[in-house]
Protein backbone atom coordinates (compact mmCIF):
# COMPACT_ATOMS: atom_id res chain seq x y z
CA UNK A 1 0.00 0.00 0.00
CA UNK A 2 1.33 3.41 -0.94
CA UNK A 3 0.67 6.01 1.74
CA UNK A 4 -0.10 9.40 0.17
CA UNK A 5 1.31 12.58 1.60
CA UNK A 6 -1.11 14.79 3.44
CA UNK A 7 -1.05 18.51 4.20
CA UNK A 8 -0.88 18.92 7.95
CA UNK A 9 -2.49 21.65 10.01
CA UNK A 10 -0.59 23.29 12.84
CA UNK A 11 -2.31 23.71 16.17
CA UNK A 12 -1.35 25.82 19.18
CA UNK A 13 2.03 25.12 20.83
CA UNK A 14 2.20 21.93 22.83
CA UNK A 15 1.98 21.51 26.55
CA UNK A 16 5.74 21.37 27.15
CA UNK A 17 6.24 17.67 27.72
CA UNK A 18 9.73 16.25 27.51
CA UNK A 19 11.28 16.50 24.06
CA UNK A 20 11.61 13.56 21.72
CA UNK A 21 14.69 11.72 20.46
CA UNK A 22 16.82 14.83 20.12
CA UNK A 23 16.49 15.45 23.85
CA UNK A 24 18.33 12.22 24.67
CA UNK A 25 21.65 14.05 24.58
CA UNK A 26 21.48 14.45 28.38
CA UNK A 27 19.82 17.89 28.48
CA UNK A 28 20.76 18.43 32.13
CA UNK A 29 24.41 18.53 31.09
CA UNK A 30 23.86 21.27 28.52
CA UNK A 31 23.98 24.90 29.59
CA UNK A 32 20.65 26.61 29.11
CA UNK A 33 18.70 23.44 28.34
CA UNK A 34 15.85 22.60 30.65
CA UNK A 35 14.94 19.30 29.01
CA UNK A 36 11.46 20.52 28.05
CA UNK A 37 10.24 21.56 24.62
CA UNK A 38 7.82 24.38 25.40
CA UNK A 39 8.07 25.65 21.82
CA UNK A 40 6.90 22.39 20.27
CA UNK A 41 4.32 22.58 17.47
CA UNK A 42 1.26 20.31 17.22
CA UNK A 43 0.18 18.99 13.82
CA UNK A 44 -3.35 17.79 13.06
CA UNK A 45 -3.38 14.95 10.51
CA UNK A 46 -5.85 12.47 9.12
CA UNK A 47 -4.86 8.89 8.36
CA UNK A 48 -5.62 7.98 4.71
CA UNK A 49 -8.80 5.97 4.34
CA UNK A 50 -6.98 3.12 2.58
CA UNK A 51 -4.26 2.61 5.20
CA UNK A 52 -6.15 -0.05 7.18
CA UNK A 53 -3.70 -2.47 8.79
CA UNK A 54 -0.69 -0.19 8.31
CA UNK A 55 1.67 0.67 11.15
CA UNK A 56 1.40 4.11 12.71
CA UNK A 57 5.08 4.96 12.12
CA UNK A 58 4.80 3.95 8.44
CA UNK A 59 1.75 6.13 7.95
CA UNK A 60 3.39 9.09 9.67
CA UNK A 61 6.48 8.62 7.51
CA UNK A 62 4.28 9.12 4.45
CA UNK A 63 2.37 12.05 5.93
CA UNK A 64 5.49 13.79 7.25
CA UNK A 65 8.31 12.99 4.76
CA UNK A 66 10.42 15.84 6.14
CA UNK A 67 11.02 13.75 9.28
CA UNK A 68 12.96 10.50 9.43
CA UNK A 69 11.20 7.37 10.61
CA UNK A 70 13.57 7.10 13.57
CA UNK A 71 12.57 10.59 14.68
CA UNK A 72 8.86 9.79 14.32
CA UNK A 73 9.26 6.52 16.24
CA UNK A 74 10.93 8.44 19.05
CA UNK A 75 8.08 10.91 19.21
CA UNK A 76 5.58 8.04 19.38
CA UNK A 77 7.46 6.39 22.25
CA UNK A 78 7.70 9.73 24.07
CA UNK A 79 3.92 10.15 24.00
CA UNK A 80 3.88 12.93 21.41
CA UNK A 81 1.38 11.19 19.13
CA UNK A 82 -2.34 10.75 19.72
CA UNK A 83 -4.75 8.74 17.63
CA UNK A 84 -8.41 9.79 17.95
CA UNK A 85 -7.51 11.71 21.10
CA UNK A 86 -5.72 8.85 22.84
CA UNK A 87 -1.93 8.70 23.33
CA UNK A 88 -0.21 5.87 21.47
CA UNK A 89 3.28 4.82 22.51
CA UNK A 90 3.90 1.90 20.16
CA UNK A 91 5.23 2.62 16.64
CA UNK A 92 3.77 -0.72 15.45
CA UNK A 93 0.24 0.36 16.39
CA UNK A 94 -2.09 -0.63 13.53
CA UNK A 95 -4.49 1.88 12.03
CA UNK A 96 -7.94 1.31 10.53
CA UNK A 97 -7.89 4.32 8.24
CA UNK A 98 -9.47 7.75 8.66
CA UNK A 99 -8.29 8.33 12.26
CA UNK A 100 -7.46 11.83 13.50
CA UNK A 101 -3.77 11.95 14.40
CA UNK A 102 -2.12 14.64 16.49
CA UNK A 103 1.67 14.95 16.45
CA UNK A 104 3.69 17.26 18.65
CA UNK A 105 6.91 18.13 16.82
CA UNK A 106 9.79 18.31 19.27
CA UNK A 107 12.22 21.18 19.28
CA UNK A 108 15.83 20.02 19.10
CA UNK A 109 17.18 21.14 22.51
CA UNK A 110 20.75 21.31 21.26
CA UNK A 111 19.95 23.76 18.48
CA UNK A 112 17.51 25.67 20.66
CA UNK A 113 20.06 26.20 23.42
CA UNK A 114 23.06 26.94 21.21
CA UNK A 115 23.86 30.58 20.65
CA UNK A 116 24.47 31.98 17.20
CA UNK A 117 28.09 33.07 16.89
CA UNK A 118 29.75 35.08 14.14
CA UNK A 119 32.36 32.50 13.16
CA UNK A 120 33.72 32.66 9.59
CA UNK A 121 32.70 29.77 7.37
CA UNK A 122 34.37 28.64 4.14
CA UNK A 123 31.22 28.00 2.11
CA UNK A 124 31.86 26.03 -1.06
CA UNK A 125 28.22 25.89 -2.20
CA UNK A 126 24.85 27.08 -0.96
CA UNK A 127 21.26 27.11 -2.21
CA UNK A 128 17.81 26.89 -0.65
CA UNK A 129 18.34 23.28 0.47
CA UNK A 130 22.06 22.78 1.12
CA UNK A 131 25.23 24.31 2.45
CA UNK A 132 28.56 22.65 1.66
CA UNK A 133 31.34 23.78 3.99
CA UNK A 134 35.10 23.33 3.84
CA UNK A 135 35.74 22.83 7.56
CA UNK A 136 39.14 23.88 8.89
CA UNK A 137 41.06 21.75 11.35
CA UNK A 138 40.38 22.74 14.94
CA UNK A 139 36.67 23.51 14.49
CA UNK A 140 34.37 21.30 16.56
CA UNK A 141 31.15 20.33 14.74
CA UNK A 142 28.69 19.90 17.66
CA UNK A 143 28.59 21.52 21.09
CA UNK A 144 29.56 19.05 23.80
CA UNK A 145 31.29 18.92 27.16
CA UNK A 146 34.24 21.27 26.98
CA UNK A 147 33.05 22.85 23.74
CA UNK A 148 29.72 24.57 24.36
CA UNK A 149 30.59 27.44 22.04
CA UNK A 150 32.77 28.18 19.05
CA UNK A 151 31.44 25.20 17.10
CA UNK A 152 30.23 24.74 13.56
CA UNK A 153 26.66 24.56 14.88
CA UNK A 154 27.04 28.00 16.49
CA UNK A 155 28.41 29.38 13.23
CA UNK A 156 25.57 27.88 11.21
CA UNK A 157 22.92 29.45 13.45
CA UNK A 158 24.50 32.86 12.80
CA UNK A 159 24.81 32.29 9.06
CA UNK A 160 21.29 30.87 8.61
CA UNK A 161 19.08 31.57 11.68
CA UNK A 162 16.27 29.40 10.29
CA UNK A 163 18.43 26.35 11.06
CA UNK A 164 17.33 26.65 14.70
CA UNK A 165 14.18 24.87 13.53
CA UNK A 166 16.08 21.95 12.00
CA UNK A 167 17.46 19.20 14.27
CA UNK A 168 21.18 19.61 14.90
CA UNK A 169 21.02 22.80 12.81
CA UNK A 170 20.90 20.66 9.68
CA UNK A 171 24.12 18.75 10.31
CA UNK A 172 23.82 15.21 8.95
CA UNK A 173 27.38 13.89 9.34
CA UNK A 174 30.48 14.87 11.27
CA UNK A 175 34.19 15.38 10.93
CA UNK A 176 36.54 15.09 13.88
CA UNK A 177 37.80 18.34 15.36
CA UNK A 178 41.23 18.03 13.76
CA UNK A 179 40.00 16.60 10.46
CA UNK A 180 39.57 19.18 7.73
CA UNK A 181 37.48 19.15 4.57
CA UNK A 182 34.01 18.97 3.09
CA UNK A 183 30.82 18.59 5.07
CA UNK A 184 27.19 19.03 3.93
CA UNK A 185 24.43 20.72 5.95
CA UNK A 186 20.70 20.59 5.20
CA UNK A 187 18.76 23.84 5.40
CA UNK A 188 15.30 22.25 5.63
CA UNK A 189 13.76 19.25 7.34
CA UNK A 190 12.93 17.67 3.99
CA UNK A 191 16.51 18.07 2.75
CA UNK A 192 17.88 16.69 6.01
CA UNK A 193 15.69 13.60 5.85
CA UNK A 194 16.64 13.01 2.22
CA UNK A 195 20.36 13.31 2.97
CA UNK A 196 20.10 10.99 5.97
CA UNK A 197 18.42 8.41 3.75
CA UNK A 198 21.20 8.76 1.18
CA UNK A 199 23.78 8.21 3.92
CA UNK A 200 21.90 5.16 5.15
CA UNK A 201 21.75 3.81 1.58
CA UNK A 202 25.53 4.42 1.30
CA UNK A 203 25.12 6.47 -1.88
CA UNK A 204 26.90 9.58 -0.58
CA UNK A 205 30.45 9.67 -1.97
CA UNK A 206 33.04 10.62 0.67
CA UNK A 207 36.73 10.46 -0.20
CA UNK A 208 39.57 11.40 2.14
CA UNK A 209 43.29 11.86 1.70
CA UNK A 210 45.34 10.42 4.53
CA UNK A 211 49.03 10.04 5.30
CA UNK A 212 49.57 6.61 6.82
CA UNK A 213 52.61 5.60 8.84
CA UNK A 214 54.90 3.05 7.25
CA UNK A 215 54.93 1.72 3.70
CA UNK A 216 51.49 0.51 2.59
CA UNK A 217 52.30 -2.22 0.08
CA UNK A 218 49.00 -2.48 -1.79
CA UNK A 219 45.55 -0.95 -2.08
CA UNK A 220 42.67 -2.78 -0.43
CA UNK A 221 39.53 -2.77 1.70
CA UNK A 222 39.09 -2.94 5.45
CA UNK A 223 35.82 -4.66 6.37
CA UNK A 224 35.80 -4.71 10.16
CA UNK A 225 33.03 -3.84 12.63
CA UNK A 226 33.63 -0.84 14.89
CA UNK A 227 32.36 -0.23 18.41
CA UNK A 228 33.35 1.39 21.67
CA UNK A 229 36.77 0.32 22.95
CA UNK A 230 36.22 -2.29 25.70
CA UNK A 231 38.42 -0.52 28.26
CA UNK A 232 39.13 2.99 26.95
CA UNK A 233 35.62 4.37 26.57
CA UNK A 234 36.67 7.55 24.78
CA UNK A 235 38.11 5.48 21.92
CA UNK A 236 36.61 3.31 19.22
CA UNK A 237 38.02 -0.04 18.14
CA UNK A 238 37.50 -3.02 15.88
CA UNK A 239 35.35 -5.26 18.09
CA UNK A 240 33.10 -8.27 17.82
CA UNK A 241 29.48 -7.19 17.77
CA UNK A 242 30.32 -3.69 16.58
CA UNK A 243 28.55 -1.85 13.79
CA UNK A 244 29.48 -2.86 10.23
CA UNK A 245 32.18 -0.60 8.79
CA UNK A 246 33.95 -0.69 5.44
CA UNK A 247 36.77 1.50 4.16
CA UNK A 248 38.37 1.24 0.72
CA UNK A 249 41.87 2.63 0.30
CA UNK A 250 44.30 3.05 -2.57
CA UNK A 251 47.91 4.16 -2.71
CA UNK A 252 48.51 7.65 -4.10
CA UNK A 253 52.18 8.24 -3.33
CA UNK A 254 54.80 6.33 -1.36
CA UNK A 255 57.59 7.82 0.74
CA UNK A 256 60.40 6.32 2.81
CA UNK A 257 58.47 5.99 6.08
CA UNK A 258 54.86 6.88 5.22
CA UNK A 259 52.30 6.53 2.41
CA UNK A 260 49.77 8.98 1.00
CA UNK A 261 46.51 7.10 0.43
CA UNK A 262 42.96 7.90 -0.56
CA UNK A 263 40.18 6.42 1.56
CA UNK A 264 36.56 5.98 0.44
CA UNK A 265 33.87 5.34 3.02
CA UNK A 266 30.94 3.00 2.56
CA UNK A 267 29.86 3.58 6.15
CA UNK A 268 30.34 6.49 8.51
CA UNK A 269 31.30 5.17 11.93
CA UNK A 270 32.96 7.36 14.53
CA UNK A 271 36.72 7.60 13.86
CA UNK A 272 36.29 4.99 11.12
CA UNK A 273 39.37 5.73 9.00
CA UNK A 274 41.58 6.25 12.04
CA UNK A 275 40.46 2.95 13.59
CA UNK A 276 40.69 0.95 10.38
CA UNK A 277 44.17 2.21 9.52
CA UNK A 278 45.38 1.37 13.01
CA UNK A 279 43.79 -2.07 12.58
CA UNK A 280 45.91 -2.83 9.48
CA UNK A 281 49.07 -1.53 11.15
CA UNK A 282 49.29 1.84 9.39
CA UNK A 283 47.81 4.51 11.68
CA UNK A 284 47.61 8.13 10.58
CA UNK A 285 50.65 10.34 10.78
CA UNK A 286 50.11 12.78 13.65
CA UNK A 287 47.20 10.89 15.24
CA UNK A 288 47.45 11.53 19.00
CA UNK A 289 45.07 8.71 19.94
CA UNK A 290 45.25 5.75 17.56
CA UNK A 291 48.45 3.82 16.93
CA UNK A 292 50.56 5.36 19.68
CA UNK A 293 51.74 1.93 20.85
CA UNK A 294 52.56 0.55 17.40
CA UNK A 295 56.29 1.01 17.86
CA UNK A 296 57.14 -1.47 15.10
CA UNK A 297 55.68 0.96 12.54
CA UNK A 298 57.74 4.04 11.58
CA UNK A 299 56.31 7.13 13.22
CA UNK A 300 56.60 9.09 10.01
CA UNK A 301 57.26 12.81 9.80
CA UNK A 302 56.34 15.15 12.64
CA UNK A 303 52.86 16.66 12.25
CA UNK A 304 50.79 18.36 14.94
CA UNK A 305 47.43 16.74 14.08
CA UNK A 306 46.13 13.67 12.30
CA UNK A 307 46.79 13.92 8.57
CA UNK A 308 43.23 13.39 7.33
CA UNK A 309 41.33 15.61 4.90
CA UNK A 310 37.82 15.13 3.45
CA UNK A 311 38.72 16.07 -0.12
CA UNK A 312 35.69 14.94 -2.15
CA UNK A 313 31.94 14.88 -1.50
CA UNK A 314 29.28 13.62 -3.91
CA UNK A 315 25.52 13.27 -3.47
CA UNK A 316 22.15 13.61 -5.17
CA UNK A 317 20.60 17.03 -4.62
CA UNK A 318 17.48 16.51 -2.48
CA UNK A 319 15.42 18.98 -4.53
CA UNK A 320 16.70 18.87 -8.12
CA UNK A 321 17.75 15.22 -8.14
CA UNK A 322 21.02 16.11 -9.86
CA UNK A 323 24.27 14.36 -9.00
CA UNK A 324 26.64 16.92 -7.51
CA UNK A 325 30.33 16.66 -6.61
CA UNK A 326 32.60 19.05 -4.71
CA UNK A 327 36.37 18.88 -4.17
CA UNK A 328 38.62 20.56 -1.63
CA UNK A 329 42.37 21.08 -1.96
CA UNK A 330 44.65 20.00 0.85
CA UNK A 331 45.21 22.63 3.57
CA UNK A 332 48.47 24.52 3.43
CA UNK A 333 50.13 22.66 6.32
CA UNK A 334 49.42 19.30 4.71
CA UNK A 335 50.64 20.44 1.30
CA UNK A 336 53.83 21.81 2.85
CA UNK A 337 54.52 18.50 4.56
CA UNK A 338 54.05 16.57 1.31
CA UNK A 339 56.36 18.95 -0.53
CA UNK A 340 59.02 18.42 2.15
CA UNK A 341 58.64 14.64 1.82
CA UNK A 342 58.97 14.88 -1.96
CA UNK A 343 62.06 17.05 -1.64
CA UNK A 344 63.63 14.63 0.84
CA UNK A 345 62.88 11.73 -1.51
CA UNK A 346 64.43 13.60 -4.43
CA UNK A 347 67.58 14.45 -2.49
CA UNK A 348 67.94 10.84 -1.33
CA UNK A 349 67.53 9.62 -4.90
CA UNK A 350 70.11 12.13 -6.14
CA UNK A 351 72.56 11.06 -3.45
CA UNK A 352 72.10 7.43 -4.44
CA UNK A 353 72.74 8.25 -8.11
CA UNK A 354 75.90 10.17 -7.18
CA UNK A 355 77.19 7.16 -5.23
CA UNK A 356 76.55 4.87 -8.20
CA UNK A 357 78.27 7.27 -10.59
CA UNK A 358 81.30 7.43 -8.30
CA UNK A 359 81.58 3.64 -8.21
CA UNK A 360 81.18 3.30 -11.99
CA UNK A 361 83.35 6.16 -13.20
CA UNK A 362 86.35 6.05 -10.89
CA UNK A 363 88.97 3.36 -10.73
CA UNK A 364 90.47 3.21 -7.29
CA UNK A 365 93.97 1.80 -6.86
CA UNK A 366 94.15 -0.25 -3.70
CA UNK A 367 97.62 -0.54 -2.17
CA UNK A 368 98.32 -3.24 0.35
CA UNK A 369 101.28 -2.81 2.64
CA UNK A 370 102.76 -5.64 4.54
CA UNK A 371 105.05 -5.43 7.48
CA UNK A 372 106.23 -2.09 8.79
CA UNK A 373 107.03 -0.64 5.38
CA UNK A 374 110.85 -0.87 5.72
CA UNK A 375 112.87 -1.95 2.74
CA UNK A 376 114.60 -5.27 2.97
Amino acid sequence: MKIPQNDSKKEAPGDGRVAGPASRQTPDAMPGISGRADDSTALALTAPADCGGARLDHVLSGLLPQHSRNRLQGWIRDGRVQVDGKPVSEPKHKLRGGEAIRVEEAVDPLAAAAMAEDIPLAIVYEDEALIVIDKPAGLVVHPAAGNWSGTLLNALLHHAPQLSGVPRAGIVHRLDKDTSGLLVVAKTLAAQTDLVRQLQARTVKRDYQALARGVVERSGTVDAAIGRHPTQRTKMAVVLGGKPARTHYRIVEAFANCTLIECSLETGRTHQIRVHLEHIGHPLVGDPVYGRRLNRVPRGPAFDRQFLHARKLGLVHPVSGKHMVWKSPLPEDMEELLEKLRLDAYLEAEAAVDDEDFDDDHEVEIIYEYGDGDDD
